[in-house]
């Protein structure tokens, strides 16, 4: 029989339990908590040695989740990992109406500049640092204020863009693909910048590529020639229940919304990311550095 004092005390501890889910999604998680998240990739299009790939993405700097002070931190925990090569992902820009106080993005694109890798840093830009920009928006194009802050503190941007890097162990590609979203159209479109077949119209040989996208929805249409897709975006949806997210800002829903994916013998790993977007809260995606270990598959 349930008597009034049982269900008190069940009541209080309900109301106890949501306030420390509470407590702990918006403020201990995505403030207080870091990882380091490691895959391991086998890709038959792999030739060479491994490589060792660090991934920053989704930073939306901003107080009091991602401050000047937590990016140092975050950099030089990802210069520690020994990385061969370091990606940025895109969405440096932060903001939702849940901001205490704007991060400058100079400031914050110079402490990036830290970031150190023997093959360099590549960077890509994404949704938000188009978004948020209203120049750029008002005038259809770039620059970006991220894009240019970026490379002014030695983070080369690929847009649409697709270099050789060469190394001792094996020379491959790294393409970067410009932002699908873009250009806010309302009504749930947009007017993106990308132009896959352009970028990987320039890479000239047989040696590896790999694909740099902030949004991971362009996987579905990366051919074999690719051994690995990089994306990031999702923040694997910021809540996360066993695998599953109940909103994920893709058309493809949780198909693509962390981890690695392997789909037809191509491979794709999105970061779940270091910031917050549109609500300041994360639940069982804790804010991580990406780090993985690419090797030639069988």
């Amino acid at each position: 029989m349930i008597t009034r004092r049982k269900l008190l005390k069940g009541l209080l501890g309900t109301i106890l339990a949501g306030l420390f889910v509470s407590a702990y999604g918006f403020f201990i998680e995505p403030v207080l908590r870091l990882r380091v998240r490691r895959w391991s990739i086998a890709s038959e299009g792999w030739r060479g040695a491994p490589l060792r790939i660090a991934i920053i993405s989704d930073v939306h700097v901003a107080e009091p989740w991602v401050s000047l002070s937590r990016l140092q931190r975050i950099v030089q925990r990802t210069n520690a990992l020994g990385a061969d090569i370091i990606f940025c992902l895109g969405d440096l820009e932060g903001g939702h109406r849940f901001v205490t106080r704007k991060v400058d993005i100079v400031a914050a694109a110079s402490v990036l500049g830290g970031l150190s890798a023997p093959l360099g840093v590549l960077a890509v830009l994404g949704n938000h640092d188009w978004w948020h920009d209203r120049a750029a928006q008002a005038r259809g194009a770039g620059p970006t204020l991220v894009g240019t802050a970026l490379e002014e503190n030695g983070v080369p941007v690929l847009s649409n863009a697709a270099i050789r890097v060469g190394r001792a162990g094996g020379d491959f590609w790294v393409a970067g693909l410009e932002d699908q979203l873009a250009f806010p159209l309302g009504g749930g479109r947009y007017r993106g910048l990308d132009d896959f077949d352009d970028t990987l119209a320039q890479v000239t040989d047989e040696a590896p590529v790999i694909l740099l996208a902030h949004e991971p929805d362009i996987f579905p249409r990366v051919p074999d020639r690719v051994c690995l897709t990089l994306s990031g975006h999702t923040h694997g949806g910021q809540v996360r229940f066993f695998g599953w997210s109940p909103v994920v800002p893709s058309r493809y829903g949780n198909r693509y919304a962390y981890g690695h994916v392997r789909e037809a013998g191509r491979d794709l790993v999105v970061s779940g990311g270091i910031g917050c977007s549109i609500l300041p809260v994360r639940l069982g995606v804790v804010p991580e550095i990406t780090l993985v270990e690419l090797s030639a598959g069988q």
